[in-house]
């Protein structure tokens, strides 16, 4: 840590790890002015689950993966089918809330933006997707820990199905979305972004990135909740083949397996709806396609002058 202000592009939760409670000549308050949080968060820790509601919420989980269709009486159903009789509605939307999970089938209030943030039309009705860096993605799921749960965003490309970044939070809060975000921008830049109408995605904060950068921003509405099923399809991929079968013991310990998945899941896992290619060599053959085309243009009209 230095002495000068910086703008550091991390989530709440990665700036309280910078902390250095011992540092030998820089204050907690100058630390915390430096990193841009107030003191009080260093001392803020999530109130943690009960053991019951934890368990109900790796059942709503693995259920939710495997039937994404599925609405909160009909989860409420299915929980009082595997002998928690007790369980009520209320309980069950509640733990979906706090998960961020939804139906995939149009409802009421599938994501609610925050009071005063501009919800933009969806821009992706009756577009084909023909090519990398076309259209982007973002969403948010759920993760379970052996003792708790983190949340996970990611940034795919819809043409190769490539994972472009991922961040994980303790919170709901947007700074993790936004430095995903900034993550992927270092590597392209989409003609639309496309995300739901959640507060993380809604924030003036997050927008005005995209705005800056010259992307259109596009947001799903009532019922259009299958346009994110490549995300969708990602998050059954990750939990069936990663998530469900490590109980992760730590965040740290959750952020090292997601990101060797991950990382495994663009350049190894063949795709059949992709030829049996992997989303890396769509995305990279994608640009170098890119590449050709500005060439061949730039060619014509050097030889039409």
């Amino acid at each position: 840590m230095t002495g000068s202000k910086k703008n550091l592009a991390c989530s709440t939760a990665r700036k309280r790890e910078l902390i250095d409670w011992r540092h030998p000549t820089i204050s907690i308050a100058r630390q915390c002015e430096l990193l841009g949080v107030s003191r009080s968060c260093l001392y803020y820790h999530p109130v943690p689950a009960s053991n019951e509601n934890r368990l109900l919420m790796r059942l709503l989980d693995e259920e939710y993966t495997r039937h994404p269709f599925l609405g909160v009486i009909k989860l409420t159903n299915w929980l009082r089918s595997q002998g928690y009789w007790h369980i009520g509605t209320r309980r069950v939307r509640r733990l979906l809330r706090l998960m961020g999970l939804m139906a995939i089938y149009p409802g009421p209030n599938l994501s609610k933006p925050a009071p005063g943030h501009k919800i933009y039309p969806y821009l992706l009705r009756n577009v084909e997707v023909e090519r990398v860096n076309q259209v982007w993605s973002a969403d948010i799921t759920y993760i379970r820990l052996k003792t708790g749960f983190v949340y996970l965003v990611a940034v795919v490309d819809w043409c190769s199905r490539y994972i472009l970044a991922f961040e994980i939070s303790i919170t709901l809060e947007a700074d993790f979305c936004i430095e995903a975000l900034q993550q992927a921008l270092t590597r392209g830049t989409p003609e639309i972004f496309n995300s739901d109408q959640g507060s993380q995605f809604t924030s003036p904060r997050h927008t005005e990135i995209l705005h800056l950068a010259g992307v259109r921003i596009s947001m799903d509405g009532k019922g259009r909740a299958l346009d994110n099923i490549f995300v969708e399809r990602f998050w059954r991929s990750v939990k069936y083949e990663e998530v469900y079968l490590h109980d992760y013991e730590s965040v740290q310990e959750a952020r090292i397996g997601l990101k060797r998945y991950i990382e495994y899941y663009n350049n190894e896992r063949q795709h059949q709806s992709l030829g049996y290619q992997t989303p890396a060599e769509v995305y990279f053959k994608g640009l170098l396609n890119e590449v050709d085309q500005l060439k061949n243009r730039d060619n014509n009209r050097h030889d039409q002058t």
